[in-house]
């Protein structure tokens, strides 16, 4: 893997989220995953501190990639083979509750999966090799203790009301359709909170990778639960994405700095407290296990996987 650019942070951008600002691009890569290439060439950019930073539009440039068809395995593999050890995800969420107002921001802890298995959610999959990775806290606890904070903080600076709220539950719908209005008013009933079609898998193989996840959630709409109001359109959505994707950049401009200090402290393992998650998930190692798939795995996972035929916890 090509970790040259040293970058331990990665940003992975949602609608109209597309750069990020304040920053001097250094350089663009491609990477080929044995998942394929990812949504978008990444950019890797430095702040003035020199802070680098490696950003990934979750649907490529110009928004071309449904969220369906995310190629969430090669996203998330191209960042860890650049070196990223934390992942701040940005995305546009529908609101499932009155006070969570359109331009909230949010940082969910909880998942509920509600895709249909067309996505594929584990780099094990179609492999000789068996993992059962722990997700009962879907999200890095004390990296989005951490951001809390900050992200208070920079909404509050930028002065324009906006709202952060925690420990909310976010519900992932496959989509491209938006909820009926049935399907939101059970969300709420389970005790969903946000809806969005993108955080898985994303957020279960940041965990494979044994990488720190966070997301940061920007409230556009009330989804389709309100009988007062229009069922949710895309139209609804634009007119709100603009100021929440300016008001992202400003948060992602003001936590960086802090976060690459924290990422490389004496505390870095506070933030860092999947690595090592892996060991206990995998499967004892077998020779019935193909040897093309742990070289395939040892992509991401080089910890476990050392390349064709060799695995460095195979005791």
């Amino acid at each position: 893997m090509a970790n040259d650019n040293n970058v331990l942070i990665g940003i992975i951008g949602g609608s109209g989220l597309y750069h990020l600002d304040n920053l001097t691009q250094i350089t663009t890569v491609n990477p080929e995953t044995p998942w394929g290439f990812p949504s978008s060439s990444i950019t890797i950019a430095a702040l003035p501190s020199g802070t680098r930073v490696a950003f990934l539009a979750r649907h490529g440039q110009g928004h071309v990639i449904p969220p369906s068809s995310v190629p969430g395995r090669a996203n998330i593999a191209a960042l860890k083979s650049l070196g990223v050890r934390a992942i701040i995800a940005f995305s546009a969420v529908g609101s499932l509750r009155e006070e969570i107002s359109p331009g909230s921001f949010v940082l969910p802890t909880q998942i509920i999966d509600r895709t249909k298995g067309i996505r594929p959610a584990s780099f094990f999959e179609g492999t000789s090799i068996v993992a059962h990775a722990m997700f009962g806290d879907p999200f890095s606890g004390k990296l989005v203790k951490w951001l809390e904070e900050r992200v208070r903080k920079a909404l509050d600076a930028e002065g324009k009301g906006a709202k952060l709220f925690t420990g909310k539950c976010i519900v992932c719908m496959e989509g491209p359709q938006f909820s009926t209005r049935a399907e939101s008013l059970m969300y709420r009933q389970w005790g969903g909170d946000l809806i969005n079609m993108s955080v898985l898998p994303e957020a279960k193989l940041a965990r494979e990778a044994e990488l720190s996840y966070a997301l940061i959630a920007t409230a556009t709409d009330y989804d389709s639960w309100r009988d007062q109001s229009e069922s949710v359109t895309a139209a609804d959505v634009f007119k709100t994405l603009k100021g929440n994707a300016e008001t992202s950049r400003l948060v992602a401009a003001t936590i960086l700095d802090d976060l690459q200090s924290a990422l490389t402290g004496e505390d870095a393992h506070v933030f860092l407290e999947e690595i090592g998650s892996m060991q206990f998930s995998i499967m004892p190692r077998s020779e019935k296990q193909n040897p093309a798939d742990r070289a395939k795995l040892a992509y991401v996972l080089p910890e476990y996987f050392t390349g064709e035929g060799k695995d460095v916890s195979s005791t």
